[in-house]
Order: C-alpha cells, then sequence, then structure tokens
C-alpha cells in the first residue's frame, strides 16, 4: 500500500469509473468502492464498448491491475489501444514492475535482458519455447504462477542447464523474498517449501565462448568454462 503515489492516489480518487481486475482486493483502496468495473482477461473484450461510450461522453477512466504495474501480461493494451482510437489521451501513473524489480535484485546482467512473460501451459509448446530461448545470451525474466514453479524449473534445468538464477516473490509485499543460486538449488529449495504468491523468475543467459579457430558459439552452461578445444579467450556474458 505504501508503495501507491500521491499521483496514483489522486487519479483513482478523482476517475469516473476504475476498471480492476479484481474488484474485491482493488476495494481495499479508499474511495474506489462503487467507482469499480471488472477488467480481465476473461471479460476484456466484452469491456470494450464501455470503455468507448464511457470515454465519448467525456468520462475519465483508471484502470489498475492487483498486483504491480499495468500492462505487463494482462489486457490493459486492449484498453489503451481503444483510447487512443477513440482519440482519448492516454497517461502511465508509473508504479511498482515485477520484471525491473527482479530483475535489479537478481544481481544477474541488466544491461540487456529478454523478457518472456508466461510460459506456454501445455508441456510442448513450453519446451519449444524454451529450446527457442537457449541460445539467447541475454537475461530472461520469466513469469511464473506459484503452481507451477516446480514444473518450469524442471524444464529450464533440463533445456536450459543449471545457469544462475533468481526467484523473487511478492515483491514489494509484506512476504518479499528473494532465492538466489543455480536452477538446481532453486529447483530443491521450492521442492521442498513450495512457493506462494506470484513469481518472477530471472535466468542468466547463455554463455558465449570462442571456440578454437576463432569461431564464437553458444553454450548453455554458465559456469563459465569452456568445452572440448575452446580457446582460452572465451568470451562470457553472463554467469
Amino acid at each position: 500500500m505504501s508503495d501507491l503515489s500521491p499521483r496514483a492516489s489522486s487519479t483513482l480518487e478523482t476517475a469516473d469509473i476504475v476498471l480492476a481486475e479484481d474488484t474485491r482486493r482493488s476495494s481495499r483502496l479508499a474511495g474506489m468502492r462503487g467507482r469499480l468495473v471488472s477488467y480481465n482477461d476473461h471479460n476484456a473484450a466484452g469491456r470494450l464498448p464501455l470503455i468507448a461510450e464511457r470515454l465519448s461522453a467525456g468520462d475519465t477512466i483508471a484502470l489498475v491491475t492487483d498486483a504491480g504495474m499495468p500492462g505487463i501480461s494482462d489486457p490493459c493494451f486492449r484498453a489503451v489501444r481503444m483510447a487512443l482510437e477513440c482519440g482519448a489521451r492516454v497517461e502511465v501513473v508509473p508504479g511498482p514492475s515485477a520484471a525491473l524489480t527482479a530483475l535489479v535484485a537478481s544481481g544477474l546482467p541488466p544491461d540487456r535482458f529478454f523478457f518472456e512473460g508466461f510460459l506456454p501451459h501445455k508441456p510442448g509448446p513450453r519446451a519449444a519455447r524454451l529450446r527457442e530461448m537457449a541460445l539467447y545470451p541475454h537475461t530472461i525474466i520469466i513469469f511464473v504462477g506459484p503452481h507451477h514453479a516446480v514444473r518450469i524449473l524442471s524444464d529450464i534445468l533440463e533445456i536450459l542447464g543449471d545457469r544462475q538464477a533468481c526467484l523473487a516473490r511478492e515483491m514489494t509485499k509484506l512476504h518479499e523474498e528473494y532465492i538466489r543460486g543455480t536452477v538446481s538449488s532453486i529447483l530443491s529449495i521450492v521442492s521442498a517449501r513450495p512457493p506462494k504468491g506470484e513469481i518472477t523468475l530471472v535466468v542468466a543467459g547463455a554463455v558465449r565462448v570462442r571456440r578454437a579457430g576463432g569461431g564464437a558459439g553458444p553454450d548453455a552452461g554458465c559456469d563459465g568454462e569452456e568445452s572440448g578445444d575452446a580457446a582460452e579467450d572465451a568470451a562470457i556474458h553472463s554467469d
């Protein structure tokens, strides 16, 4: 609650209606009860006509999500696109971002990163997506539901290798926690103690090595060591 800025509070207090991912959660914010309208993945398409109607009438609409800054891995972009099509002015009130908070706290290179969001739920498409990411040299950020943590960490270990990683959960909240280490060590911890709350997983990118003969190639491991006949001047972008 203390992360809510004065500007955000003022915006929510003065908006004609407030679109909320979960009205029960958002009703805890003072002055919002009665002006809340649910807006989430399940009903976003049906709410777009209402948004257009209210904006055309000159109303101000605010949009909030359960946690973190709206517009990241949620249907906020549909509302923004509708507002722009209606000729309305769109303003962003900055707030906590799970992806960036976890990235900074992870201790992994933040200069260039790849934001994946949520991986596919089905094993086949998820494995295929991870194989695509296996050669990415940049730090990877993944959103994970608490009930899928063990499964996804197991897939990452199998496909990406035992890289350095950081599991961040409940950031900026009462039970904030960061678990840093290798993927296998984090997997052992969450297998014994299943995490609660939404999770952001930060994983080191692939190591790039300079192989004998001058050619550079990626290596899915992250132990900082070259394999085979690779030259000694390996360029490691993350470990």
